[in-house]
Order: structure tokens, then C-alpha cells, then sequence
């Protein structure tokens, strides 16, 4: 999944220097051979630097991908429903049981509830059923020698030969994503060289085919993120009558404030009395669920920077653990929005005075704030969230 970057862009050990890169198959050799001195100059054996970019392939179908852009975005809903179903709870929690001694063992060593690490497994590469079969070496190559991002796939690269290099892995079997995401839990090259460990003794680091190496590394992962094993992840609430949604903006209060505005659990408790901030996170707008968001949320965004896969793996892990759907799902009716309607949202909010920064057709935070602000000012639902009357009072036709 092309979201699977975002973790390794915000994980990235530094950018190497930027060499000439080419944008087609002709000057491909030129460049490996570029990249090979560069590999070299970084620490990594004259032999493997050689051997596997002599063997490395332009592949045409990775540049395809990372320049396809979806049309439209997707709806919280579609998302969810995608990703957490009643066949990958019952997978999850058929692993959970299989491999309990192992979790158990994780947890103890980091922290993480075995929950969470098979629900980052599920979403992942659904409990090991899906890898990618792409040659990481040749798609990381292929990607260095592309201009567009080639700082930071010159440095993946480099990191994958340092894997081949301590015997990790043999080059032809290196397989992941188009863009070298790979193992059971979809690890970029610069992740793997500094979180991933052998879990099971062999004195390798094996992604692929150890399952106690990668759900020991995920676990050392989060750990290494700040996992809190005190608290869970967050909770779906319910939010009173005439709530004010513009406090749905990011920021960090205690429970007791919250419980003082009237939100309740998801069965209308009362929220416990406990000295754990949260923030206030609404996907779908004020149709749809609420969820509390504690500081583990923010961890598991650093493995991915998206509110939904967040909220995805915590809901999966709370499903698996043996809790129920959501209370309140999303609907399923809300347009999925495309990147021209986006664009133009953005234009009709900075046209009307509300900051959204230079229109680029995604739904960032700037967007949902300049939303934000601008349902405020015209006695709208300020959630953030662009509805039908937002969109039919900035004008915007899907």
C-alpha cells in the first residue's frame, strides 16, 4: 500500500547526497554505476555492491506506480470496512491463540499487547498472506535513478545492500512493495537496519520467513516509538447534543475535561477519572463516530502518518482482543471526494479569506482547519469535514 511510505519518510536515518538521476531505461546503467561508488563510499562490501546492482533491473512498472495518484480519495467508511471484517477478526484472533506464547514473550520484552502487534501483522500484509513480489533491489534502483525522490530511494538502497550484507537475506529473495517495503510487517530498508532483531536466535534478522523476528522487531518498533503499555490505543465515544466540534482540532486535554463536556465511553459511562490526555478525532464529521485518542494513537502514526490506519490497527487489535463493532460505524453514504474537488475546495476556501495553503488537492490538516474555521463563520457544524452544505456553500459540484 502506497501509505506504507509515509512511515519510512518520517523514519528516514538522513538524506544522502543526491547524485544525476535519468528518468528512463537508456541511462539506467550510468546510474547504476553511480550508485554502486556511492554504496561503497557508505560502508557497504565492494562485492554486494557490485553483484547485485550488475543484476539489478529498470522496471518501468514501479515508476508507473509511484506516479499514479488515486482520483478519488477514500471515505472513512470504505476504509474501515476494507480493513477490519469479521473474516480478518476471526484470522486475528485464530493467530492470537496460535502464537500466544510468542506474543506473550513480545509484550513481556516491549511492551505491546499481542493484540496490536497481529492487528499491525493483518493490515500489513494480511497475516503474512501478501509480501509483494517485487525485487526490492531493482525497485529501489529504479527509483534512485528517478529525479523525482531520488535523495531518499538512493538511501533505501543503500540500506537494503547493507541487509544483503549481514546476511539478512540472499539478494534474489529479497522481495516487498513497489517501493521496498518488505516482510510480515512491510519494513522499509532504513527501518529495518535500525529497529528490526532476531527473535529467534539464529543470529539473523529475517523479515520474511521468522515470524518471531518480525513480530519481535514490530514490537521493538513501537517500543522504540514510545509505546505506552499502560493505556490502549483510544476509544470510540458519544458526544452530547450541541457538542462543539470545533474542539476537534488536534488538541490534548485530560479525560476529566472531556467527561466535563458531557462525552461518555461508547455505552454512555462515564469516562474513568484517569490523568491521561486525548484528542478528539472525528473521520467522517459529525455523522459518524468519535473517537479519543491517546498518546499510543500518535505511536501508531509513526509507523503510518494517516488517521484512518490508526484508527484501523486499534479498532482491529480491540476486535481481536474480543470487543465489538464500533457503536456508531460511519456512514456509508458520503461522497468520496476527488483531487479536483479537493483542489477545488481549497481554492473556494483561500478565495473566501480561510488559509488553506497552496492547493494541492489533498485533504491535509491546513485543509480540514481552513474547513474548520470557515463552517464556524457561517453557523456550520465546525468538524472539519467537508459535507454537503460545505460544498454547496463554496459552490463546489462533485
Amino acid at each position: 500500500m502506497i501509505h506504507q511510505l509515509s512511515l519510512a519518510g518520517l523514519l528516514a536515518l538522513g538524506s544522502l547526497p543526491g547524485i544525476a538521476h535519468s528518468n528512463t531505461s537508456e541511462d539506467f546503467p550510468q546510474c547504476i554505476e553511480r550508485l554502486e561508488s556511492q554504496a561503497i563510499d557508505a560502508g557497504v562490501s565492494s562485492q554486494t555492491a557490485k553483484e547485485v546492482l550488475a543484476s539489478a533491473e529498470y522496471l518501468e512498472r514501479v515508476i508507473e506506480l509511484d506516479r499514479r495518484q488515486p482520483e478519488f480519495t477514500t471515505t472513512f467508511a470504505d476504509y474501515l470496512n476494507r480493513r477490519v471484517n469479521d473474516q480478518r477478526v476471526s484470522s486475528g484472533r485464530d493467530l492470537l491463540k496460535e502464537h500466544r506464547e510468542l506474543l506473550a514473550r513480545v509484550t513481556r520484552e516491549t511492551g505491546v499487547p499481542a493484540p496490536y502487534l497481529v492487528a499491525f501483522w493483518g493490515l500489513e500484509t494480511n497475516f503474512g498472506a501478501y509480501f509483494g513480489k517485487m525485487p526490492v533491489p531493482s525497485s529501489l534502483a529504479t527509483l534512485a535513478c528517478d529525479q523525482r525522490r531520488s535523495a531518499f530511494f538512493t538511501e533505501q538502497l543503500i540500506a537494503a545492500l547493507r541487509i544483503i550484507d549481514e546476511g539478512a537475506i540472499p539478494a534474489d529473495q529479497m522481495e516487498g512493495s513497489w517501493a521496498g517495503a518488505m516482510g510480515h510487517v512491510q519494513f522499509m530498508p532504513t527501518v529495518f537496519l535500525r529497529h528490526a532483531v532476531d527473535g529467534d536466535g539464529d543470529g539473523k534478522r529475517d523479515l520474511w520467513n521468522s515470524l518471531p523476528d518480525a513480530m519481535m522487531s514490530a514490537g521493538n518498533f513501537l517500543e522504540d516509538l514510545g509505546w505506552d503499555g499502560d493505556y490502549r490505543w483510544g476509544r470510540e465515544v458519544l458526544l452530547p447534543e450541541n457538542f462543539d466540534y470545533e474542539l476537534a482540532d488536534g488538541r490534548r486535554l485530560s479525560l476529566e475535561e472531556w467527561r466535563k463536556m458531557g462525552i461518555t465511553d461508547a455505552f454512555g459511562n462515564a469516562l474513568a477519572n484517569e490523568p491521561i490526555k486525548a484528542s478528539l478525532v472525528v473521520p467522517s464529521g459529525h455523522r459518524g463516530p468519535a473517537f479519543l485518542a491517546y498518546k499510543n494513537f500518535g505511536v501508531i502514526m509513526g509507523w503510518n502518518r494517516s488517521e484512518f490506519y490508526a484508527i484501523a490497527v486499534g479498532h482491529l487489535a480491540d476486535r481481536i482482543a474480543g470487543a465489538g463493532g464500533l457503536q456508531n460505524p460511519p456512514p456509508e453514504d458520503l461522497p468520496a471526494l476527488s483531487r479536483d474537488n479537493i483542489l477545488a475546495i481549497q481554492q473556494a476556501l483561500n478565495e473566501e479569506g480561510f488559509d488553506t495553503g497552496e492547493p494541492d488537492g489533498i485533504m491535509g490538516p491546513d485543509t480540514r482547519s481552513a474547513i474548520r474555521s470557515y463552517q464556524a463563520a457561517n453557523n456550520l457544524v465546525a468538524d472539519g469535514y467537508p459535507g454537503d452544505r460545505v460544498l454547496e456553500s463554496l459552490g463546489v459540484t462533485l
